[in-house]
Protein backbone atom coordinates (compact mmCIF):
# COMPACT_ATOMS: atom_id res chain seq x y z
CA UNK A 1 0.00 0.00 0.00
CA UNK A 2 1.22 3.50 -0.85
CA UNK A 3 2.04 6.38 1.88
CA UNK A 4 -0.04 9.34 0.93
CA UNK A 5 2.33 12.75 2.27
CA UNK A 6 2.47 16.10 2.26
CA UNK A 7 5.92 18.03 1.23
CA UNK A 8 5.99 21.51 1.85
CA UNK A 9 9.33 23.39 0.39
CA UNK A 10 9.70 26.36 -1.42
CA UNK A 11 13.23 25.02 -3.20
CA UNK A 12 11.79 23.58 -6.29
CA UNK A 13 14.73 21.37 -7.53
CA UNK A 14 15.06 19.62 -3.86
CA UNK A 15 11.58 19.33 -3.73
CA UNK A 16 11.35 17.70 -7.17
CA UNK A 17 14.32 15.33 -6.18
CA UNK A 18 12.20 13.96 -3.03
CA UNK A 19 9.30 13.56 -4.55
CA UNK A 20 10.85 11.22 -7.30
CA UNK A 21 12.62 9.57 -4.88
CA UNK A 22 9.94 9.15 -2.51
CA UNK A 23 7.76 7.60 -5.21
CA UNK A 24 9.93 5.08 -6.04
CA UNK A 25 9.59 3.69 -2.48
CA UNK A 26 6.02 3.82 -2.50
CA UNK A 27 5.00 7.32 -1.09
CA UNK A 28 3.23 9.47 -3.00
CA UNK A 29 3.69 13.25 -2.74
CA UNK A 30 1.08 16.44 -3.11
CA UNK A 31 2.97 19.62 -3.36
CA UNK A 32 2.96 22.80 -1.97
CA UNK A 33 5.18 26.09 -2.14
CA UNK A 34 4.08 28.46 0.02
CA UNK A 35 2.69 28.13 3.65
CA UNK A 36 -1.00 29.03 2.99
CA UNK A 37 -1.08 26.78 0.30
CA UNK A 38 0.61 23.97 2.43
CA UNK A 39 -1.93 24.48 5.44
CA UNK A 40 -4.80 24.54 2.79
CA UNK A 41 -3.70 20.98 1.72
CA UNK A 42 -2.76 20.07 4.92
CA UNK A 43 -6.72 20.60 6.27
CA UNK A 44 -8.60 19.50 3.27
CA UNK A 45 -6.66 16.06 2.88
CA UNK A 46 -5.93 12.81 4.84
CA UNK A 47 -1.98 12.38 4.87
CA UNK A 48 -0.20 9.68 6.62
CA UNK A 49 2.37 12.14 7.01
CA UNK A 50 3.61 15.97 6.53
CA UNK A 51 7.12 17.28 5.64
CA UNK A 52 7.42 20.82 6.24
CA UNK A 53 10.19 22.99 5.49
CA UNK A 54 11.04 26.08 8.36
CA UNK A 55 12.00 29.00 6.42
CA UNK A 56 8.82 29.03 4.02
CA UNK A 57 6.84 32.27 2.24
CA UNK A 58 3.97 34.06 3.70
CA UNK A 59 3.93 31.53 6.88
CA UNK A 60 6.70 29.39 8.08
CA UNK A 61 6.68 25.82 8.84
CA UNK A 62 6.65 26.08 12.43
CA UNK A 63 3.15 28.26 12.21
CA UNK A 64 1.95 25.93 9.78
CA UNK A 65 2.42 22.99 12.41
CA UNK A 66 0.97 24.98 15.22
CA UNK A 67 -2.04 25.45 13.24
CA UNK A 68 -2.74 21.81 12.53
CA UNK A 69 -2.14 21.37 16.16
CA UNK A 70 -4.96 23.61 17.54
CA UNK A 71 -7.59 22.32 14.82
CA UNK A 72 -6.55 18.75 16.08
CA UNK A 73 -5.05 17.76 13.29
CA UNK A 74 -2.62 14.74 14.53
CA UNK A 75 -0.69 13.96 11.62
CA UNK A 76 2.98 13.23 12.43
CA UNK A 77 5.12 16.55 11.14
CA UNK A 78 8.58 15.52 9.70
CA UNK A 79 10.17 19.14 9.80
CA UNK A 80 12.86 19.88 7.50
CA UNK A 81 15.45 22.76 8.09
CA UNK A 82 19.41 24.02 7.29
CA UNK A 83 19.08 25.14 11.21
CA UNK A 84 20.65 22.64 13.56
CA UNK A 85 21.24 24.12 17.00
CA UNK A 86 19.37 23.12 20.06
CA UNK A 87 17.00 26.33 20.11
CA UNK A 88 15.75 25.63 16.88
CA UNK A 89 14.84 21.79 17.55
CA UNK A 90 13.36 22.71 20.42
CA UNK A 91 11.53 25.51 18.85
CA UNK A 92 10.14 22.90 16.61
CA UNK A 93 8.88 20.12 19.31
CA UNK A 94 7.02 23.10 21.06
CA UNK A 95 5.25 23.76 17.31
CA UNK A 96 4.09 20.30 17.80
CA UNK A 97 6.30 18.62 15.00
CA UNK A 98 7.27 14.79 15.78
CA UNK A 99 10.82 14.62 14.25
CA UNK A 100 13.06 16.86 12.54
CA UNK A 101 15.74 16.38 9.54
CA UNK A 102 18.77 19.24 9.11
CA UNK A 103 19.20 19.58 5.50
CA UNK A 104 21.43 18.68 3.52
CA UNK A 105 20.07 15.01 4.53
CA UNK A 106 19.79 11.59 2.65
CA UNK A 107 17.20 10.04 1.25
CA UNK A 108 17.44 7.26 2.33
CA UNK A 109 16.97 8.39 5.72
CA UNK A 110 14.34 10.72 5.03
CA UNK A 111 12.30 7.93 3.50
CA UNK A 112 13.17 5.73 6.33
CA UNK A 113 11.48 8.29 8.71
CA UNK A 114 8.71 8.92 6.50
CA UNK A 115 7.82 5.50 6.65
CA UNK A 116 8.00 5.49 10.44
CA UNK A 117 6.14 8.39 11.07
CA UNK A 118 3.11 7.16 8.66
CA UNK A 119 2.96 3.67 11.28
CA UNK A 120 1.63 6.06 13.80
CA UNK A 121 -0.86 9.31 14.76
CA UNK A 122 1.39 12.05 15.69
CA UNK A 123 1.28 12.64 19.76
CA UNK A 124 1.10 16.48 19.49
CA UNK A 125 -2.05 17.54 18.39
CA UNK A 126 -3.89 19.15 21.59
CA UNK A 127 -7.15 18.50 20.53
CA UNK A 128 -8.70 14.70 19.72
CA UNK A 129 -12.41 15.28 18.21
CA UNK A 130 -14.65 11.80 17.90
CA UNK A 131 -17.92 13.39 16.16
CA UNK A 132 -19.69 15.52 19.29
CA UNK A 133 -16.97 14.55 21.88
CA UNK A 134 -13.78 17.01 21.74
CA UNK A 135 -10.68 16.69 24.45
CA UNK A 136 -8.77 19.59 24.27
CA UNK A 137 -5.85 19.25 26.34
CA UNK A 138 -3.88 21.76 26.53
CA UNK A 139 -7.05 22.82 28.65
CA UNK A 140 -7.72 19.74 29.85
CA UNK A 141 -10.94 19.75 29.55
CA UNK A 142 -13.89 17.68 27.89
CA UNK A 143 -16.99 18.37 26.49
CA UNK A 144 -19.78 16.20 24.25
CA UNK A 145 -22.70 18.29 22.62
CA UNK A 146 -20.99 21.60 24.63
CA UNK A 147 -21.51 19.91 27.94
CA UNK A 148 -18.84 19.43 30.22
CA UNK A 149 -17.62 16.23 31.60
CA UNK A 150 -15.30 15.11 34.46
CA UNK A 151 -13.28 12.45 34.39
CA UNK A 152 -11.14 11.10 36.79
CA UNK A 153 -7.18 10.90 36.10
CA UNK A 154 -7.57 7.25 34.78
CA UNK A 155 -10.72 7.88 33.06
CA UNK A 156 -8.78 10.69 31.23
CA UNK A 157 -5.99 8.27 29.86
CA UNK A 158 -8.16 5.96 29.14
CA UNK A 159 -10.37 7.94 26.57
CA UNK A 160 -7.18 9.92 25.62
CA UNK A 161 -5.70 6.94 24.12
CA UNK A 162 -9.26 5.17 22.86
CA UNK A 163 -10.00 8.61 21.06
CA UNK A 164 -6.16 9.27 19.65
CA UNK A 165 -6.72 5.51 17.98
CA UNK A 166 -10.21 5.84 16.83
CA UNK A 167 -11.86 5.02 15.10
CA UNK A 168 -9.62 1.65 15.35
CA UNK A 169 -10.42 -1.02 17.87
CA UNK A 170 -7.74 -0.32 20.88
CA UNK A 171 -7.22 -3.69 22.57
CA UNK A 172 -7.14 -4.87 26.10
CA UNK A 173 -3.14 -5.18 26.72
CA UNK A 174 -3.01 -1.82 25.67
CA UNK A 175 -5.42 0.11 27.56
CA UNK A 176 -3.95 -1.78 30.69
CA UNK A 177 -0.11 -0.54 30.01
CA UNK A 178 -1.49 3.23 29.13
CA UNK A 179 -3.14 3.63 32.56
CA UNK A 180 -0.76 1.01 34.30
CA UNK A 181 2.69 1.98 32.37
CA UNK A 182 5.12 -0.78 33.38
CA UNK A 183 3.47 -1.77 36.77
CA UNK A 184 2.10 -4.93 37.28
CA UNK A 185 -1.48 -4.69 36.27
CA UNK A 186 -4.17 -5.41 39.12
CA UNK A 187 -7.20 -7.70 38.47
CA UNK A 188 -8.93 -7.83 35.04
CA UNK A 189 -12.43 -6.51 36.80
CA UNK A 190 -10.52 -3.39 37.24
CA UNK A 191 -10.24 -2.45 33.70
CA UNK A 192 -13.90 -3.47 32.98
CA UNK A 193 -15.11 -1.20 36.29
CA UNK A 194 -12.87 1.38 34.53
CA UNK A 195 -14.35 1.07 31.09
CA UNK A 196 -17.99 1.26 32.88
CA UNK A 197 -17.62 4.34 34.49
CA UNK A 198 -16.17 5.80 31.37
CA UNK A 199 -19.73 4.80 29.73
CA UNK A 200 -21.68 6.21 32.29
CA UNK A 201 -20.00 9.27 31.95
CA UNK A 202 -19.75 10.17 28.03
CA UNK A 203 -22.80 7.92 26.86
CA UNK A 204 -25.16 7.49 29.18
CA UNK A 205 -26.79 11.04 29.68
CA UNK A 206 -26.84 11.38 25.51
CA UNK A 207 -29.14 9.17 23.42
CA UNK A 208 -26.23 7.63 20.56
CA UNK A 209 -23.30 5.49 22.22
CA UNK A 210 -19.61 6.15 21.06
CA UNK A 211 -17.76 3.61 23.41
CA UNK A 212 -18.06 0.15 21.73
CA UNK A 213 -16.98 -3.10 22.93
CA UNK A 214 -15.93 -4.81 19.55
CA UNK A 215 -15.75 -8.52 21.24
CA UNK A 216 -12.89 -10.30 21.46
CA UNK A 217 -10.68 -7.82 20.12
CA UNK A 218 -11.07 -4.80 22.23
CA UNK A 219 -12.56 -0.87 22.79
CA UNK A 220 -13.41 1.61 20.19
CA UNK A 221 -14.31 5.03 20.09
CA UNK A 222 -16.60 6.12 17.53
CA UNK A 223 -19.71 7.44 15.81
CA UNK A 224 -20.48 3.95 14.24
CA UNK A 225 -20.38 0.55 15.83
CA UNK A 226 -20.24 -0.73 12.60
Amino acid sequence: MRIQTLLVEDNLSLAETVIAYLELESIDCDYASTGPQGLELALANDYQAILLDINLPRMNGLEICEALRRKGIDVPVLMLTARDTLEDKLAGFDAGTDDYLVKPFELSELTARVKALAKRRSSQTQRLEVGPLVMDLSLKTLTREGQELNLTPTGWKLLELLMRESPNVVTREKMENAIWDDEDFPDSDVLKVHLYKLRQQVDRPFSTKLIHTVSTHGVAVRESDG
